[in-house]
């Protein structure tokens, strides 16, 4: 009989496992492991993300419960006992650096010139239960991280993921990233810096922010707008060279305020270092900023990042980063089929099907019944 692989192995399919065989012996993820190596708590941890299990006892019973089946992805039962000592213990920087791995691949493939990228960032708080209190700010009553993200829209995924306190301010950790010369950046109010921005400009990027209302423009020129659109002004000028403390401006080049009219009737002023696009392209492009929003919405409802498996902090960020990679598998996945198109179906479709024997591109049809072949002998067992 021919064999079909499940639902899990297809998906694993799309891992690139001998950069995670090179980063386990870089972290030393395997050093006197007896029961559980690396590659099993990946698989177990992955698992209970695409399953939509909500515990280690569910990762447990569920891996159990298809143990005849593990076998053909490399996996095992796992005690939940053995399960919650390596997410505690073993390295998270291994997932870490899987997962950034991954998303430089995919938004590499995808690319077809530097023109087109573009980099979203931004921050989502993640709630974590008051077992986590011994490492996690407080603020106002809850407990807290900061997921920050670097985000593709091309590809419609991240591409880097760091943690802070939720008391650190967005552009912290985004100072601490390395810049992409020629590459556009997309971010809001929170990352206001204008030494920053006077960085990415002298590195060839171009920005698009927001402009706070107090900010005053020093206006140098102003460009026709169409009557009757969005777009109410476009104007070009100088921000101010003076800041708070007395201390000076370090961006002194001329920049662009275009004042946009969203759908809600509010007035946005939007700054951009791009004094040559057309204006509904720059607002286009911070329109673009909602996919983030988008994405921290969908990985916040349908993989396991509200739900710990841990309190420490290594298997809180062991947790997130098995999410994120479990989010561009579906994501790589979907891309090989096309009759489900929607990312939420498809991922609902996976959870329900994760260990049958069934091909990716025929998740929403009735598996077909084996044909009969002729030369195979049938025995009769009822009497004539």
């Amino acid at each position: 009989m021919r064999h079909h692989n499940s639902v899990f192995h297809s998906l694993l399919k799309h891992v690139p496992w001998s950069v995670f065989d090179r980063l386990a012996d870089k972290h030393q993820a395997d050093h006197r492991v007896r029961q559980l190596t690396s590659k099993n708590q990946f698989l177990a941890l992955l698992f209970g993300q695409l399953s939509g299990a909500a515990s280690l006892r569910e990762i447990e019973a569920g891996l159990m419960s298809h143990s005849a089946r593990l076998y053909h992805v490399g996996a095992c039962p796992v005690a939940r006992s053995t399960l919650a000592d390596a997410n505690a213990k073993r390295p998270a920087g291994l997932y870490g650096e899987l997962f950034a791995h991954m998303a430089t691949v995919a938004s590499r493939s995808t690319r077809r010139q530097l023109a087109d990228a573009t980099r979203i960032l931004d921050a989502t708080r993640v709630q974590l239960s008051s077992l986590s209190s011994g490492w996690v700010d407080t603020v106002k009553g809850a407990r807290a991280i900061k997921l920050h993200i670097v985000f593709d829209p091309r590809v419609d995924a991240p591409l880097a993921a760091t943690f802070t306190g939720q008391r650190i301010n967005d552009i912290t950790p985004a100072k601490a990233m390395p810049i992409e010369p020629g590459m556009t950046y997309v971010f809001d109010l929170a990352y206001y810096d204008f030494a920053w921005w006077a960085e990415l400009d002298a590195k060839g990027c171009r920005f698009v922010s927001r402009l706070k209302s107090h900010t005053h423009l020093e206006v140098t020129a102003e460009q026709p707008v169409s009557e009757g659109g969005s777009i109410l002004s476009d104007r070009i000028g100088l921000l101010p060279q003076r800041m708070a403390r007395s201390r000076r401006n370090p961006f002194a080049d001329p920049v662009r305020e275009i004042t946009v009219r969203i759908a809600t009737g509010k007035l946005i002023r939007l700054l951009t270092n791009d004094l040559d696009a057309p204006a509904e392209e720059i607002a286009d492009l911070y329109k673009e900023r909602w996919q983030i929003e988008l994405f921290f919405k969908w990985i916040k409802q349908n993989l396991k990042i509200r739900h710990f498996l841990g309190a420490s902090e290594n298997a809180v960020r062991i947790q997130v980063f098995v999410a994120l990679i479990a989010y561009l598998l579906l994501r790589a996945a979907q891309a090989t089929q096309k009759t489900v198109r929607q990312p939420l179906a498809f991922a609902r479709l996976v959870r329900l099907n994760i260990m049958h024997r069934r091909s990716i591109d025929a998740l929403k049809n009735s598996p077909p019944q084996p044909k009969q072949d002729d030369r195979q002998m049938s025995l009769s067992l009822y009497p004539v």
